[in-house]
């Protein structure tokens, strides 16, 4: 069985997109975009390069991935490609796949069609597509002059070789300069094969192609679930709701720090994924988490969403108790929900209601929560 590993190049500033972050690291439909790339290739040895000072942006975008450490790239794509190349060379797959971060959409079927043209004898294999449209050429005297789009393609990533010649054809050709990994192979000489790409394959090159992105993504499948919690007042001179202490007569009684708000947000997450509920995950006859903040069991369960690929697109969480009084808090609450959770605050809802003077929050017993989170995988 052939050894296989991929080098994603995310070197790049990304300039022409015209996006505050290079654009490898800025939200497509609610993830960076090389997280997207890089979950592409789940189940394969990623190798991930990037340029220089992207070393925060990186360890963001890549967060709870297993992944080796990011490569750093060089001043071109060529260098960054080989210093990733060289990156590899201490346990040598046998074959390499080389990978555009800007292409976050690229399919199962282009990465095994590649693969299987290096199993069949390949040096390289290069997905391509077929130019559809009228194509043109503009003269030096400013005429246009059409140019016949028979035998013309666009040539896509990931580019796949036999890892041993296209390192070898990449020192010995360091000084050219060339347009993509499958030009240097030919000038070393290497066989490269063509094999069908796919048009939603697209390179994410300008701010424009962010849209169209995210319109081939599509909707995704969106599951919504809810979480419910309650603790009761005990002695005490605070509480802990939604991340934050908030002065009070009393304190919550509970194994942890009793924080309603963040409980039954994290039982809404772990719902969506079908991942039990926060007494399976943290059970209160466990002494280590006596006393714990809840913050850590809503970030576990963000960090099991994101592992499955998904995206958190929205959380509500509405607070029911006749005292504190919520109201003077709720900001402060939904930034410390969306700081917990890494999601932009206006994803998050803080709501407050009183029972009035009924059961037991009416009568000033406890706190109760209720929340629903909405997720996309």
């Amino acid at each position: 069985m052939a050894r296989l590993a991929v080098l994603i190049v995310a070197a790049g500033k990304g300039e022409r997109a015209g996006t505050e972050l290079p654009k490898q690291y800025e939200p497509l439909a609610g993830q960076p975009m090389l997280r997207r790339t890089v979950r592409a290739f789940d189940g394969l040895p990623v190798q991930v390069v990037i340029g220089p000072g992207q070393e925060e942006l990186a360890a963001r975008a890549l967060a709870g991935l297993d992944l080796p450490r990011p490569v750093p790239g060089g001043a071109t794509r060529q260098e960054s490609v080989r210093r990733g190349l060289d990156a590899l060379a201490n346990d040598p797959p046998d074959f390499v796949l080389i990978h555009d971060a800007a292409r976050p959409l690229i399919s199962r079927k282009t990465i095994n069609d590649v693969v299987a043209a290096l199993e069949a004898g390949a040096d390289g294999a290069l997905p391509m597509v077929a130019a559809a449209d009228t194509l043109r050429r503009r003269g030096d005297d400013g005429r246009w002059t059409i140019v016949p789009r028979e035998n013309l393609y666009r040539a896509q990533t990931p580019q796949g070789f036999v890892y041993a010649k296209i390192a070898a054809a990449h020192h010995a050709h360091a000084a050219q300069d060339v347009t993509d990994d499958v030009a240097l192979a030919e000038l070393a000489g290497l066989k490269v094969e063509m094999v069908e790409g796919e048009e939603k394959n697209i390179k994410v090159t300008r701010k424009e192609d962010f849209a169209l992105a995210q319109s081939l993504i599509g909707a995704g499948d969106v599951r919504t679930a809810t979480g419910y919690d309650v603790h009761k007042f005990t002695d005490g001179d605070h509480i802990w709701l939604c991340g934050l202490k908030v002065p009070h007569s009393h304190g919550l009684e509970g194994h942890s720090d009793a924080d309603v708000g963040l409980h039954a947000i994290t039982d809404a997450l772990l719902g969506c994924i079908g991942e039990g509920d926060i007494g399976q995950h943290f059970p209160p006859t466990d002494e280590r988490w006596r006393g714990a903040a809840s913050w850590k069991f809503l970030d576990h369960a963000a960090a099991l969403v994101r592992d499955k690929g998904g995206v958190i697109n929205h959380v509500d969480v509405t607070l029911i108790c006749e005292r504190p009084k919520v109201g003077p808090h709720r900001d402060a609450m939904k930034a410390r929900v969306a700081e917990i959770l890494k999601i932009d605050v206006s994803r998050v809802s803080v709501k407050a209601t009183t029972t009035e003077g009924l059961g037991f929050t009416g009568r000033r017993e406890g706190i109760a929560a209720q929340a629903i989170a909405t997720v996309k995988l």
